[in-house]
């Protein structure tokens, strides 16, 4: 797309460190399924003025992948046309939730983990909350004195 678009200089950014070094032949791959790889991106670059890799770590993706989702829905009907979209970085979280600590100092899972041990609920639970600890209770598993999450792809959370 960057070379129909006619576009000289490239900013490309990736969250694989490994791959980033690779690519610009800072470190060199053992894996030979790769390499077909590196040599068409090799190929492909000579065809930009200037390239340029950065690393951008996994932790970041999140913005990354927010960035991705805007761009791919801004359309203009002139296709070279660019949009600057202005990123701010601010030094404190734009929102906090404080957790205040639980009176008894009991964690927060203690009466769930309760439930699916022994199937009573907490001793003042109204029926309202006795509904919340059996729809909570398919979410977790209990086992060995420990209590897993479910997750929907199977695996388990301690």
């Amino acid at each position: 797309m960057a070379i129909d678009m006619n576009i000289q200089e490239m900013l490309v950014i990736g969250d694989s460190n490994l791959l980033v070094h690779q690519v610009q032949g800072e470190w060199t791959t053992k894996n030979s399924k790769i390499l077909p790889y590196l040599h068409h991106i090799q190929e492909l670059r000579k065809r930009f003025t200037k390239t340029k890799f950065q690393h951008f770590p996994k932790v970041l993706n999140e913005f990354a992948d927010a960035m991705a989702t805007l761009s791919s829905m801004i359309q203009h009907p002139d296709k070279n046309f660019n949009y600057s979209i202005p990123v701010k970085i601010h030094d404190q979280p734009a929102y906090c939730a404080h957790v205040e600590e639980e009176a008894d100092e009991k964690p927060w899972f203690h009466d769930i983990k309760d439930y699916l041990a022994k199937g009573e609920y907490p001793e003042l639970a109204n029926p309202t909350q006795k509904r919340i600890f059996r729809r909570l209770s398919n979410n977790f598993f209990h086992s060995g004195g420990i209590l897993y999450r479910r997750t929907p792809y199977l695996g388990l959370l301690r």
